[in-house]
């Protein structure tokens, strides 16, 4: 009788690790990459709004220096603080640009 050979050889299971290495090693890095991205998109978006808010806060207060205590709160423009998504650091309020203060090269208004 002949012996019936079943599975798979040496080299066809390296073949298989050696493909799926390559797309790990291209996925993972677009996949942190993205997130970096979407980080650096939600604290634009942040500083959009604060940006916004101080000059609400001015138009109806007709004060300069605005603190955020005066943005954020139930009655005021910004419903509550926002935060930077990378570090948890909260925004500096300068006027007229609000400011990151985790990354400030990266995270900043677009001019």
């Amino acid at each position: 009788m002949k012996a019936l050979h079943r599975g798979f050889t040496l080299i066809e299971i390296m073949i298989v690790v050696a493909i799926i290495g390559i797309l790990a090693a291209i996925a993972i890095p677009q996949y942190l990459k993205s997130g970096r991205r979407s980080q650096k998109n939600t604290c634009i978006a942040n500083l959009k709004l604060i940006a916004g808010a101080v000059e609400l806060t001015k138009l109806n207060s007709g004060s300069t220096e605005i603190t955020m205590e005066q943005l954020a709160g139930a009655n005021n423009f910004i419903k509550s603080r926002p935060v930077c998504p990378t570090a948890n650091a909260e925004y500096v309020v300068f006027y007229p640009v609000p400011l990151c203060p985790t990354l400030p090269d990266e995270h900043k208004l677009p001019e």
